[in-house]
């Protein structure tokens, strides 16, 4: 059987720098309401929480923060507030910023209310869990609200630098900080392990900074690159302070969001938002499995469809929950006992689905032939849109055989070229080639000043500039939902 386990793994060496600085920055902007799927779409979340039980080993950097958050027993809500708005309100501690990004992303969330509200429906199975982590260690409640802007809570959000889930870590990243990821599972995406790895990342980069600001630029952006701006603007004997920094333009707007957000989150009628009460009370129980079964099978026996029970556990690959790579699912608190009791008493195939490796030779046909389906299954089931996809060595879902023992290995999860993964990284979050009266680049003005603060540094004034407008209205392509096959 497999937790929520966290293995070791080797950070890339040579691709360390590089990465640091762009791969990092892989995070989602806010997307259209059509962008989301229809499942989603569907889905009027409750409150949020969770309960965990499962066990961890203790072998990475994650590893001995998120073991506590698992190991730990049940925290019931504390006295204190019964909704979980007020609760984040009362822990808010970042620094106060009033310009023009701010209000413009301000504009730009409370343009759409249906997609706000939408966002922070998604955001209540989660945000209590959130909290109880944020507070414990004593670190600003804003960042509980962090995945609103990295992913809008879309717990399967996937960029094009291949970051995936609430927090949207790149696979190598995710591996550093202890998100096990294969076939079956990506750990990336599971919203218990996820949240205890990136607070640990950000807490690391407060550590390296000692600036809340520049930790949350530097998980945007890269430690390595928000370092370095450091130097140089330090080198010339200009203020280092997150805004005083020449960076790309989706790092200029990172914040300005999460302010902006913040502030609706403060005073939601004085934009015209109706936050809906969510209780400051866990939502959701860990539970313990022990045997392979169909996704399929597991929501219907805790009384769920799904859309419903992907929602809470989208770390699950497949179709099947294999029970030796994740051994625990997440279940509303409601459903728990029922699910249980369910179980105990199911007499049909918990598992209907295991894996093939196509071999050289092997057609897809031939395939179809050997487990009793159709190649329009197999390529339904798969996720493959051509039979060019059938190829030596890849693995497939297929039937499970009646009388024998599925066919469930460990096996890896699909490559991710990092020369696309850099490319893509380096596309989305290239720096603003905004151009001053004289025409020349405004990052180069700000390279070559001598003692005088970039405009990033000043005041802004009360109008917009041209600077900031373009900064915002060409934000990076949205978050997909649906990974390539794999």
């Amino acid at each position: 059987m497999l937790s929520i386990v966290i293995l070791k793994a080797g950070f890339l060496r040579r691709w360390s720098g590089l990465l640091s600085a762009a791969l990092l920055a892989a995070c989602a902007q806010m997307p259209t309401t059509g962008e989301l799927t229809e499942a989603e779409s569907r889905l009027t979340p409750p409150a949020v929480a969770v309960t965990t039980e499962t066990d961890t080993e203790d072998t990475t950097i994650a590893a001995t923060s998120l073991a506590k958050a698992k190991t730990e027993a049940p925290v019931a809500a504390a006295a204190g507030p019964k909704d979980i708005w007020d609760r984040i309100r009362r822990g808010y501690a970042l620094p106060e910023m009033d310009n023009e990004l701010v209000r413009l992303w301000e504009q730009r969330y409370t343009a759409k209310p249906e997609y706000f509200v939408q966002m922070v429906e998604r955001s209540s199975h989660y945000l209590f869990h959130i909290m109880e982590e944020v507070e414990r260690r004593k670190i600003p409640a804003e960042i509980a609200l962090l995945p609103m802007i990295e992913s809008a809570f879309n717990p399967q959000a996937y960029s094009r630098a291949h970051a995936s889930g609430l927090w949207q870590f790149i696979p190598s990243t995710g591996k550093l900080y202890g998100l096990r990821q294969n076939w079956w599972y990506d750990g990336r995406r599971d919203v218990i392990a996820a949240t205890g790895a990136a607070l640990d990342y950000l807490e690391k980069l407060y550590g390296e900074f000692n600036d809340w600001e520049l930790a949350l630029a530097s998980y945007n952006w890269g430690e390595g690159a928000v370092g370095r701006a450091v130097e140089r603007n330090r080198a010339r004997g200009l203020p280092a302070n997150y805004e005083s920094l020449t960076m790309p333009a989706e790092t200029r707007n990172y914040i300005p969001k999460l302010i902006a957000v913040k502030n609706i989150i403060a005073e939601p009628e004085k934009f015209g938002i109706r936050l809906s009460p969510v209780p400051n009370e866990p939502y959701f129980e860990v539970v313990r499995v022990e045997q392979h079964m169909d996704v399929k099978v597991a929501a219907a026996l805790a009384g769920m469809t799904v859309e419903e029970f992907r929602f809470l556990n989208p770390a699950h690959n497949k179709r099947v929950i294999n029970a030796d790579t994740a051994e625990t699912i997440v279940l509303p608190r409601d459903r728990v006992s029922q699910f249980r009791e369910a179980l105990k008493n199911y007499d049909e195939p918990l598992l209907t689905w295991q894996a093939h490796t196509i071999r050289r030779g092997e057609t897809p046909d031939k395939i179809a032939k050997r487990y009793g389906t159709s190649v329009a299954r197999l390529k339904e089931v798969n996720n493959l849109n051509s039979l060019r996809y059938f190829v030596p060595g890849r693995a497939l879902l297929v039937p499970a055989q009646a009388g024998q023992a599925p066919h469930l290995p460990d096996l890896p999860a699909a490559p991710v070229s990092i020369a696309r993964a850099y490319s893509a990284a380096q596309r989305q979050n290239r720096p603003a080639q905004t151009r001053t009266a004289k025409g020349k680049p405004a990052q180069a003005v700000a390279t070559r000043s001598k003692g005088k603060a970039p405009a990033s540094a000043k005041t802004p004034p009360k109008k917009t500039t041209q600077t900031a407008k373009k900064a915002v209205s060409k934000p990076a392509k949205p978050t997909r939902v649906a990974e390539a096959p794999r």
